[in-house]
């Protein structure tokens, strides 16, 4: 068994069992914790509407905060973009998922997909960039922030390097390019990238819990 093989088959399956079992933790940890009674008495029952509208306010920045939040978070969205056009656009991707999940949609011009990549890189370096320079993020980094930045650039970078065939074999940098996407998969329950996953729920279970106090957001 050559590197590729090991990557499509015993790596890939592993990575998806601990990725599976990671999720199904961290969900059900967060489920399962105790919450106290709420006696209050409901002052509206739109508590769907303020879930709502925190997710969309959270997701802008505050006026008052625009000239120091600004740059990094359009830097932010850029690179999530960007990864999502790279794994639901790219038609290897879309095949990949098909195996596995049976569905199926019309891939992206490989030319938008190859953008979309350089700009996601490039994004991604600006922000350690800034991290690094930054006193106060500098400070409060940790081990988790740079290793999730690292396993989530590694993808991006590698899937570069192979499509455009640059390093080596074209079979080692494609084999290269899975076990960084397994990494990214084992690490992803267990580091701050869990917040992709848990993002939204947690600003609309505050929307909504601030909604049915009446508290102004």
């Amino acid at each position: 068994m050559n590197l590729l093989d090991f990557a499509r088959g015993p790596g890939l399956q592993g990575a998806l069992a601990i990725f599976l079992f990671g999720m199904t933790w961290r969900l059900a940890g967060i489920l399962l914790l105790r919450r106290k009674t709420d006696f209050s008495v409901a002052r509206t029952g739109d508590w769907w509407f303020g879930a709502f509208r925190l997710i969309v306010q959270r997701s802008l920045p505050r006026r008052e905060f625009a000239s120091a939040t600004g740059y990094p978070l359009a830097l932010s969205y850029l690179f999530h973009i960007g990864l999502v056009i790279i794994l639901f656009g790219l038609n290897q991707h879309i095949l990949l998922l098909r195996t596995y999940t049976g569905i199926s949609w019309s891939n992206l011009p490989s030319g938008l997909v190859n953008l979309a990549a350089a700009v996601t890189a490039a994004a991604m370096v600006a922000l350690l960039i800034r991290r690094l320079s930054h006193p106060v993020l500098r400070l409060i980094s940790n081990f988790d922030d740079y290793f999730s930045w690292l396993v989530a650039f590694l993808p991006v970078a590698t899937g570069m390097l192979a499509v455009a065939h640059l390093g080596g074999r074209y079979e080692n940098l494609l084999a290269i390019h899975i076990l960084s996407a397994e990494l990214l998969l084992v690490w992803f329950p267990f580091g701050k990238l869990m917040h992709a996953s848990l993002i939204f729920l947690s600003r609309g279970t505050s929307g909504a819990l601030l909604t049915r106090k009446g508290a102004a957001i």
